[in-house]
């Protein structure tokens, strides 16, 4: 039996709607490069067939654009676009998806001089003119600069739960609701958090649940269920996302693992003893997508796995970011951290930079600098008072 479900009002995204009490819709990303059209049309296709009720792809330019045209032509899947930093890219896309996700945190990067205000307006006009939904999409890794200055650095929740009520409220005042929002973490207490929060103001708006940056599976798997089956047992919650780091031919992992967390919910099976309990130390890594620059960084995240098995210690956090939307953001957050680009990985200590590295040669690099703060952090505890 499926657990109750908030009664939020239905948005439609083409011939299927979430929200209004339909059931919670599983969704996935294409990890293609956008431009390679038979490779991302034969994976729409693969997710699909798998049980995707949705499909984004990711579009940052024009030759984008045009891929995009060429794949709606081959593909009658629901489709959702994933725009960054390129918001007026939308009029262009529009025509052919059924959904457009934006970032509040990245509407700053293109035209600057404009307001956010005017730029969500102009969102709108193009959803409403070509019968598009919109997502708000709000990210720990890039917070909006107008929210970043307003708490303190300790209050990772309060920006992105901020940020997406005035985004809220502003659609509202223009008369335009068929949206839904994201409020998306790599700590999954936190995504609970947020998203009770954000519910308990807003219980009318459709919320799509995820973890980003995830990583790999079954790690990955454990994290998303920690965040997202005492939400949705609650009642919270209308879409699901799995984001895995996993190579492009198992992408559909994503949309088995979410078909099993509805499956279980519906069993009443909630957490078991193993979806709560983390081992060894904290690895966040973003899902494979089309942004990724050098697809070595899938392995590279599970060669980063391999080398730190002996380290138990989920306290200390290790981020394998694959490309530079989410990259700088997450990487400041964690102790250490890999930013990747095509050749070179750049290697962080918290902000600070360590330098870039061949893909061939960053991991000695990594495991001096772990084990370096390993012993800082013994130093510190073997210093404090009441520790022989």
């Amino acid at each position: 039996m499926s657990p109750p479900k908030n009664a939020t009002r239905a948005v439609r995204i083409g011939s299927r709607s979430i929200g209004g009490g339909h059931p919670v819709a599983v969704q996935s990303m294409t990890a293609t490069k956008t431009q390679d059209i038979d490779a991302t049309v034969a994976q729409i296709q693969a997710l699909a067939e798998a049980g995707a009720a949705l499909v984004r792809i990711a579009v940052d330019s024009r030759r984008d654009v045009q891929a995009l045209r060429q794949i709606r032509h081959q593909t009658s899947a629901p489709l959702s676009v994933d725009l960054q930093e390129n918001y007026r890219l939308a009029e262009h896309i529009a025509p052919h998806v059924e959904k457009i996700r934006y970032n509040p945190g990245h509407l700053h990067h293109h035209e600057p001089q404009k307001s956010w205000q005017s730029k969500v307006r102009y969102l709108m006009e193009v959803a409403r003119d070509h019968d598009c939904a919109l997502r708000i999409g709000v990210n720990c890794g890039s917070i909006a600069p107008e929210q970043r200055g307003r708490f303190g650095p300790d209050d990772a929740s309060s920006p992105m739960l901020h940020s997406a009520w005035e985004h809220c409220e502003f659609l509202d005042d223009l008369g335009f609701t068929r949206y839904c929002v994201s409020l998306k973490d790599s700590d999954p207490e936190r995504v609970v958090t947020m998203n009770r929060r954000f519910s308990a103001r807003r219980p009318d708006i459709p919320l799509h649940l995820g973890v980003t940056e995830a990583g790999l599976p079954p790690e990955g798997i454990v994290k998303t269920r920690r965040a997202l089956m005492p939400l949705l047992a609650e009642g919270i919650g209308d879409t699901i996302r799995v984001s895995l780091t996993v190579p492009n031919d198992r992408k559909v992992w994503e949309v088995q693992a979410g078909q099993e967390i509805l499956a279980d919910l519906a069993a009443g099976r909630l957490l078991a003893e193993t979806d709560s309990q983390p081992g060894g130390l904290n690895i966040i890594c973003c899902p494979s997508c089309s942004r990724v620059e050098n697809e070595a960084f899938v392995e590279l995240a599970q060669q980063v796995r391999e080398l730190t098995r002996d380290v138990q210690d989920p306290s200390l956090t290790i981020a394998v970011m694959g490309c530079r939307v989410n990259g700088p953001g997450e990487t400041d957050d964690a102790d250490l951290g890999l930013w990747c680009g095509p050749r070179q990985v750049h290697l962080k200590r918290g902000s600070h930079n360590l330098g870039s590295f061949a893909y061939d040669q960053v991991l000695v690099r990594l495991r001096e600098e772990l084990d370096r703060l390993l012993a800082s952090r013994q130093r510190q505890g073997s210093s404090s008072p009441g520790v022989e």
